[in-house]
């Protein structure tokens, strides 16, 4: 069984530069895309084959956020958002249920320049693992997309001048070791360690030719699931975005 993960910074987009091409063609059991930028009717009719179910949510404001998951496999149930009205204007959230898994996509609010929305972003950290939490009392998780955030060092290529910046300041890396300390496992880390894997990459100064880039887009898993765990992977020549899809396959 295998997951695929991609920021798609604009699914139109993204198709425009190939990217159903890549979809086609990768053998996903599971497609988890963010920031599709589209209405729910848009990413459903955007081109996908025929057999695969399409479950997206948008956010109020146009343009904006988007999550949206794809998949051949018809779910128990299907939910969007955390539940909290607070928290479910974004279109950040999609949860499928199946008879030993739930699987949820994510689209982790950015803290932004200046960190001006470092304060919600903590509050949606709580919220957000408290869910996954919740789900897992019932049965094992898997959650997966752009967590915003670089965990450690090694998870991005200058840590020095990057510490008091989005996705890299000691509260949002405090907010992922929560997240470890829980007991869920970042997949990525079961078979690769040290720097050089990233994930995305600024459009400045050339930085994905060089390689210059942050870790911020994960598969993460409950310890239940740890035996199945067959693989992980991130993708970096896959192009079409500002990120690249990150996998997890299972045994």
């Amino acid at each position: 069984m295998k997951f695929i993960s991609w920021n798609v910074n604009g699914v139109r987009a993204a198709v425009k530069k190939g990217a159903m091409t890549f979809f086609d063609s990768c053998g996903a059991d599971f497609i988890c895309l963010q920031e599709t930028k589209a209405t729910s009717e848009i990413v459903e009719n955007i081109g996908w084959r025929s057999g695969l179910h399409v479950f997206a949510n948008e956010a109020e404001k146009k343009g904006y956020s988007g999550t949206a998951i794809i998949t051949p496999h018809e779910p128990l149930s299907v939910s969007y958002g955390l539940g909290l009205k607070e928290h479910d204007s974004e279109g950040r959230v999609v949860t499928l249920e199946y008879d030993d898994f739930f699987l949820t996509n994510v689209y982790t609010p950015n803290s932004q320049n200046e960190l001006k929305r470092l304060p919600y972003r903590r509050e949606w950290n709580e919220a957000f693992l408290a869910r996954m939490k919740s789900l897992e009392k019932l049965k094992p998780v898997v959650f997966c997309g752009d967590l915003n955030v670089a965990h450690t060092e090694d998870d991005l290529a200058n840590p020095k001048t990057n510490r008091k910046n989005a996705g890299f300041t000691k509260e949002e890396r405090a907010d992922f070791d929560a997240i470890v300390d829980s007991g869920f496992i970042d997949t990525f880390r079961e078979f690769k360690q040290g720097k050089g894997h990233y994930s995305w990459w600024s459009f400045r100064a050339n930085s994905r030719a060089r390689n210059v880039g942050w870790r911020i887009d994960y598969f993460i898993i409950s310890q239940l699931l740890r035996s199945r765990l067959k693989a992980a992977e991130i993708l970096p020549e896959v192009l079409g975005s500002d990120h690249c899809p990150v996998t997890m396959e299972w045994k």
